[in-house]
């Protein structure tokens, strides 16, 4: 997103979507999907050549859409289109679906969806057996096709799933998706001309699937941006809990932008385990926003859970945290305690710190809004935010192996560690984007970008023994360079 983001063609008036919804986008078959012209006219040619009719397959194909019927309704007598059309069904099968080819795009549009965690819906007015062996046949990854429903009839199919997106190419496509509330996306692959379409009402043209992903990035992104501006007004006050990395400085922006300044304020628990290196930058991004920066200190130490080091650590961290902030929010007459857990880190499987949080009542904006850590650094970054590529800065506690103590001598060993190989690599030139120093006991694990594995620092080059040289320095009898590279939460795996 941001620089260098496709523009979104859009009509205006589109449905207001709830992006806490598990998205679900319905797509026609014929012409928007599938290029069906093909099947449709062998088809056709057999039918024809059976009932003793020439049909005018050219015009009969030029604006596929419409049933069956209606299609052969006025080439044979009206007593005569039932049978022909289960007729056509029947010899369908042999004659239109191996010759069909998926249209361009029509994959990749599919893969969007599913990128997003989507589910994907095939909505069409075709017979649903002969539906069903297009999607098998070509492998689109689909889960519910539903045939035989036309026009309006769509929308209860639409509604019954969840549909918040419907895509065709027929004005009917339209009707379907508006009856239904949901946002109708038109393709210009079949019969219909863009006037067509936005007469019918459609809020999106697209000349094909191609442009689909791009749409569906910036509509979802747009969508829960909206939807995070509309949760933070209406909380009214927040006190941000503000790490200064890319997703809590986004929160605190949006905040700022939803309710201004005056009343929002930044908190950032100052203890051994927040990098020393971490601390100016944060607090010079949240007073250029003209926040008020709290920063009282914390006493995870003190808390045994903590100091033993299990893996549940992160809970008694972030209980730590939020039982700082909750009265200092009170004190500061501010109605919310806000962390900026986004969308992924609810599915990311073991995060015992944001059970921690949310039984001391924190809110949590971006992950009501469904924001992914993506999503939030291309907001980031179309809104100027200088943290938009941070990378990962987790706290150094994370750095130690589970099962070994942590204290504040261990957390600044790592600190001193990881300031030594950034210095190396400076001298040398070269730059670094991800970094830890993982404490093992009596060894030290770096990991390192990955790519400077196969160059500055491939096996058994000179740079490598100088950077372990640096670590040792710092304090550690032992230090190696993990071949894997950087891994963020590569301590989790000791827990699987």
């Amino acid at each position: 997103m941001g620089v260098g983001r496709q523009p979104v063609p859009t009509l205006g008036g589109m449905p207001e979507t709830r992006s806490t919804s598990p998205l679900v986008v319905g797509f026609d078959l014929d012409m928007t999907l599938i290029d069906t012209v093909p099947g449709f006219d062998a088809t056709l040619r057999a039918l024809g050549a059976e009932l003793g009719v020439k049909f005018p397959v050219a015009e009969m194909t030029a604006r596929l859409g419409p049933p069956l019927e209606t299609l052969l309704s006025g080439h044979l007598a009206d007593d005569a289109i039932g049978p022909a059309g289960d007729r056509f069904r029947a010899l369908y099968p042999d004659h239109g679906v191996l010759s069909v080819p998926v249209l361009a795009g029509a994959h990749e549009a599919v893969a969007a969806v599913r990128r997003h965690g989507g589910r994907v819906l095939v909505v069409t007015g075709k017979y649903p057996a002969n539906a069903l062996l297009h999607v098998q046949h070509l492998g689109l990854d689909v889960d519910h096709v539903e045939g035989w429903v036309w026009g309006v009839g769509k929308a209860d199919v639409l509604r019954s799933e969840g549909a918040a997106v419907y895509v065709g190419d027929h004005v009917h496509d339209v009707e379907g998706a508006r009856a239904a509330g949901a946002v109708s996306v038109s393709v210009l692959t079949g019969g219909c001309t863009r006037e067509e379409l936005v007469a019918a009402g459609t809020h999106v043209v697209l000349d094909s699937l191609a442009e689909f992903p791009g749409w569906l990035d910036g509509y979802l992104l747009d969508t829960r941006l909206e939807a995070l501006e509309a949760d933070l007004r209406e909380r009214g006050s927040v006190l941000v809990a503000y790490s200064g990395g890319a997703d809590s400085a986004f929160l605190l922006a949006a905040a700022v932008r939803a309710l201004g300044a005056d009343r929002v304020a930044a908190a950032t628990g100052y203890s051994d385990s927040l990098p020393q290196v971490e601390r100016d930058p944060a607090r010079e991004f949240a007073e250029s926003l003209g926040v008020a920066v709290r920063t009282p200190q914390t006493h995870e130490m003190e808390r045994a859970g903590y100091r033993a080091n299990a893996g549940d650590r992160c809970f008694f961290c972030k209980a730590e945290l939020l039982d700082v902030l909750t009265p200092l929010a009170a004190e500061l007459g501010l109605a919310h305690v806000a962390t900026g857990t986004n969308a992924d880190d609810a599915v990311a499987g073991f995060r015992p710190g944001i059970r921690a949080a949310a039984e001391r009542g924190a809110i949590t904006p971006l992950l009501d809004a469904g924001l992914t850590k993506a999503q939030i650094r291309g907001a980031s970054r179309r809104w100027g935010l200088p943290t938009w590529d941070k990378p990962a800065a987790a706290c150094l506690s994370s750095r130690v192996a589970y099962g070994i103590e942590v204290t504040p001598h261990r957390l600044a060993r790592v600190e001193r560690a990881e300031a030594a190989v950034r210095s190396v690599l400076g001298a040398a030139g070269v730059a670094v984007r991800d970094l830890r120093v993982r404490d093992l006991g009596e060894r030290a694990s770096v990991e390192l970008d990955a790519e400077l594995l196969t160059g500055h620092l491939a096996a058994g080059a000179p740079a490598t023994g100088e950077l372990l040289d640096a670590v040792r320095r710092t304090g550690f009898p032992e230090a190696v360079l993990d071949p894997r590279g950087f891994r963020s939460g590569s301590m989790n795996d000791a827990l699987t």
